[in-house]
């Protein structure tokens, strides 16, 4: 009887010793882990408990040569793996260095690591994490699926899942146990650098999928050997940056941030995420690693996350030399670690060693109390735990037959599949015949670094020596389908001085006096690979040199599909025109080339739906959530001034659905009421079998806070056969139907409310 009691009298003590706001913890505690974590901090010394609280770059323990650059291949300085473990007690290493290693050298990495941390004092295991954020993206011949925003674009959670699941078995693999993903910063600022990286614009589109990428990451209650802890990115704020420029300071009104930016955030939590990682910058003069409130008030008491908040790269540091709200390191450090921060990505040698040191002179001053620092690495200490890694500090690739399996690439080539967008397809062009004559040209079209993007084997993923085999280009793809093929620049893209620069091919004349020999011309166009500081860009417009291919070859009549392959939307009002079909790929990974051929010769019908407002222009960027305000032309005094590319939620099929009979359960609800049913039914009026995204928007009329005139509140993705029909059933609770009034509540008012769904919509009233 004393056994059963035990948890659950634990339970409610850590719940009354963290915060009498608090109610509920994030994930469930074990009693034995923290019975054993009691222990351990008890016999720990102060410099122990710091250690924990550290983590540094792989560089940091490397063989370097007399110029101080890494020796390759890579190899551990067992002197300073020592130094870094039985000295400064170091209890978190990350990252790759500088290109993409072997599931073996990764084994023998892990390995050699964690025995010398099993002879360390403490005996803690240490845990290791990287960015493994489309797929294992930094083990040699992993399955790389779609970046984020690709991902976003298939509005399929399952898919999501899966990403997730298969991400981390590979990685765990390696074993590696920890992966800084997923990122939960809304795309709201296409001009920024990691727009890319986002689940897309919508708050309810990113926070479904970002919660079951978390899901497949960590196997949902339990991790084992085949998964692994998530990390949040960037707690909170960071995507949307006032200059679009990457760290740099953004400004969110609150109710901004917990009607946009926070729900993503909490949904994963809530899922029982185990780690965040912090906003670079600042939001409102306060920077991310300095805010209190929003890392220990909101992330620590009000959600109750038991986890742990790690920095980003040098983000202590930037406290002082950047950020400049501290005027030395050691200030720094007890700003952030009493802000909430638990672990500091340091990450470099030696600034590793001041840290440790100034950060054990804080707590034996008294400006960081030792109950913030057991806290700390009590959090630490227990994800160790949650990962088994006290008992399986390392694996071995031999228990890991499904890596890189034909299963695991067809869940890839799937994920591609349905994220790829149709947006414009003019007279049917497409799908074209195999026996059709094709041109393919443009200066993406041949490489397999512009299909994945950044942080893809190297951090900016634009080194193609580090490719996997057997996975081909666009052009390499159309070539294996088409009977007759050819390739052609077009332009080319080159990285000067740090930025994409792009230049006239002289092979344009040539695919213009040729044009008439073919039957539609494949014109591919995007960016080069490019994240964080180093892809901050000017402005959006696509380069005058892509955009000239499709205008000298409009001029020879050939039919024209526009390929986008880019991280980000790029303008292309002046093209379009000119292009008979535009199809969005995002970056689609190693598959997006087959993927992408399979849709263009009909194999494939695409499905995909744009996750963020195509803009029209460079310097309208406005989002599907406007406001009525937003929408008045000036010029006209009419109600059209929103007017982008493509809107929120669009994409084509080669088939076609009707829907009709939308109905809600009754037209008029009790705010004490909980839930609303809405249906409709889709039919598949066309010839082949497709699959639809069914989406919900709802609008609420009037509000004291002024509204805008639609948000998406659900959706589902539905297949449908040829002159089928289903039912779609969608359940909303009347609560989420609410806004944050005045003073910040959420609240629900009487009114009048709409349903959306395609063209049809519902009234209805709540009293």
């Amino acid at each position: 009887m004393k056994q059963l009691c035990t948890p659950i009298l634990l339970f409610v003590f850590l719940l009354a010793s963290c915060s009498g706001k608090q109610t509920n913890l994030s994930f469930e505690l074990n009693p034995e882990h923290e019975r054993k974590i009691d222990a351990l901090i008890s016999q720990m010394s102060l410099e122990e408990k710091v250690g924990q609280t550290c983590q540094i770059t792989l560089d940091a323990i490397l063989k370097k040569d007399a110029a101080n650059k890494l020796i390759e291949p890579h190899q551990i300085d067992l002197e300073k793996l020592d130094e870094a473990i039985n000295k400064y007690k170091v209890g978190s290493i990350l990252n790759v260095s500088n290109h993409t290693f072997t599931l073996e050298k990764w084994n023998g990495i892990v390995k050699t690591i964690q025995d010398v941390a099993a002879k360390s004092s403490t005996k803690i295991p240490v845990i290791y994490g990287v960015d493994a954020i489309h797929g294992a993206t930094y083990i040699q011949k992993s399955t790389l699926f779609p970046q984020e925003i690709g991902l976003a674009a298939s509005w399929d959670t399952s898919l999501a899942r899966e990403m997730g699941r298969i991400t981390a078995y590979e990685t765990r693999a390696s074993g590696v146990p920890w992966n800084f993903s997923p990122v939960l910063d809304l795309g709201r600022k296409p001009i920024w650098s990691r727009f890319f990286e986002t689940l897309g614009e919508d708050v309810y589109l990113a926070k479904t999928l970002g919660s079951q990428i978390v899901d497949g990451y960590q196997g949902g209650t339990s991790i084992d050997e085949n998964h692994v802890a998530a990390c949040l990115k960037h707690y909170v704020g960071y995507g949307f940056p006032r200059t679009g420029r990457d760290r740099t300071p953004a400004l969110i009104p609150e109710r901004t941030m917990l009607e946009h930016h926070l729900p993503p955030f909490e949904e994963s939590i809530k899922n029982g995420a185990l780690t965040v990682m912090i906003n670079s910058g600042e939001v409102n003069g306060i920077p991310g690693h300095a805010n209190k409130h929003l890392l220990t008030d909101v992330l620590k008491e009000e959600w109750g996350f038991a986890g742990f908040a790690v920095s980003d790269w040098e983000d202590f540091i930037n406290l002082y030399k950047v950020a400049q709200t501290d005027s030395t390191i050691k200030d720094a450090i007890a700003t952030a670690i009493n802000a909430g921060v638990d672990m500091s990505m340091v990450p470099n040698n030696p600034q590793y060693k001041t840290y440790c040191q100034e950060f054990t002179g804080l707590v034996e001053q008294g400006r960081v109390s030792q109950k913030r620092l057991d806290d700390a690495v009590r959090r630490i200490l227990r994800v160790k735990y949650r990962l088994d890694l006290f008992e399986r500090p390392y694996t071995k690739k031999e228990d890991y037959p499904s890596f890189a399996s034909k299963e695991h690439m067809q869940k890839a080539y799937l994920s591609a599949a349905e994220s790829i967008t149709l947006l414009k397809n003019d007279k049917n062009i497409l799908p074209i015949k195999t026996s059709s004559k094709v041109m393919v040209i443009g200066p993406t079209a041949n490489s397999l670094n512009c299909l994945n993007g950044a942080w893809t084997h190297t951090w900016q993923g634009v080194d193609p020596k580090y490719n996997n085999s057997n996975n081909p280009t666009i052009y390499e793809a159309i070539k294996i389908s088409a009977s007759s093929c050819d390739l052609y620049e077009g332009s080319i893209m080159k990285m000067v001085d740090g930025d994409e620069a792009d230049f006239y091919s002289l092979d344009l004349k040539s695919a213009v006096k040729n044009a008439s020999k073919y039957d539609v011309a494949i014109v591919c166009v995007g960016e080069l690979p490019s994240t964080e500081r180093p892809g901050d860009i000017y402005h959006l417009d696509l380069a005058k040199e892509q955009q000239e291919i499709v205008k000298s070859l409009s001029k020879t009549g050939i039919k024209i599909v526009l390929v986008l392959v880019e991280g980000r939307p790029k303008i292309i009002s002046e093209i379009e025109p000119y292009s008979d079909a535009v199809i969005q790929c995002y970056l689609p990974g190693d598959k997006g080339g087959v993927a992408l051929a399979d849709i263009i010769f009909g194999k494939i019908n695409p499905s995909g739906k744009l996750p963020y407002t195509y803009p029209r222009y460079s310097g309208v960027i406005m989002h599907y959530d406007h406001k009525q305000s937003e929408v008045i032309n000036a010029n006209t005094w009419k109600n059209d001034f929103f007017n982008p590319q493509y809107n929120f939620g669009h994409g084509l099929s080669y088939t076609k659905f009707e829907y009709s009979n939308m109905n809600i359960s009754k037209n008029a609800y009790s705010l004490s009421e909980k839930e609303i049913t809405v249906t409709v039914d889709v039919k598949n009026t066309g010839k082949i079998s497709g699959k639809e995204v069914v989406q919900l928007y709802s609008r609420d009329h009037v509000a004291t806070i002024s509204p805008p005139l639609k948000e998406l509140v659900r959706y589902n993705k539905i297949s449908l056969e040829p002159g089928e029909t289903k039912t779609v059933s969608f359940t909303v609770d009347i609560e989420e139907l609410g806004f944050y009034n005045i003073d910040n509540v959420w609240v629900n008012e009487a009114g009048k409310h709409s349903f959306y769904i395609n063209n049809l919509e519902s009234t209805f009233s709540l009293k």
